[in-house]
């Protein structure tokens, strides 16, 4: 097994994300993140609802949303990263949102674009200079209805030896 296998392993296995959330982004453990999927075309992130993720308003807080967007986009990334065995750095450089419904129960975000982020991070790998590529993560509630879009700003680059 290699090292971008043990990575994937890592985020898709329940005990070991929650171990690894712990002790690097303790604020998504909290939350409850979860990795439902992480393949070549990218990934979807669950957050639930509930006291831990909700506002003054009965609604699911916008930050726990972005936070659940941005590991939708992030996880993918990082795993594309090890799989070419070059290192290199990568940054969030933007982020917008539209929330287009209020979340009231689980929802999920939902990153689909791989191939393209991919095709990104190996031009940065190829060429040497810094390359910013948008991901674009969907949120939807259990009944499929929209709640937000993010647009996540990831820059890409190739680190010197």
């Amino acid at each position: 097994m290699n090292r971008s296998d043990v990575y994937r392993a890592v985020f898709t296995n329940a005990v070991a994300f929650r171990a690894m959330l712990w002790t690097k982004l303790p604020l998504a453990a909290f939350a409850g993140l979860r990795v439902a999927r992480l393949d070549e075309t990218g990934a979807e992130v669950t957050l639930p609802a509930g006291w831990k993720t909700q506002n003054p308003f009965g609604s699911t807080y916008f930050a726990a949303q972005a936070m659940a967007a941005e590991m939708s986009t992030g996880a993918p990334a990082l795993w594309f990263i090890e799989q070419s065995g070059v290192k290199v750095s990568s940054l969030v450089t933007g982020l917008a949102a539209r929330f287009t419904k209020r979340a009231v129960s689980e929802a999920r975000f939902v990153f689909s674009d791989g191939a393209a982020m991919r095709a990104a991070i190996d031009t940065a790998v190829r060429t040497g200079e810094p390359v910013v590529f948008t991901a674009r993560s969907i949120g939807t509630q259990r009944d499929g209805t929209e709640v937000a879009e993010f647009s996540v700003d990831w820059s890409f680059k190739k680190k010197k030896p």
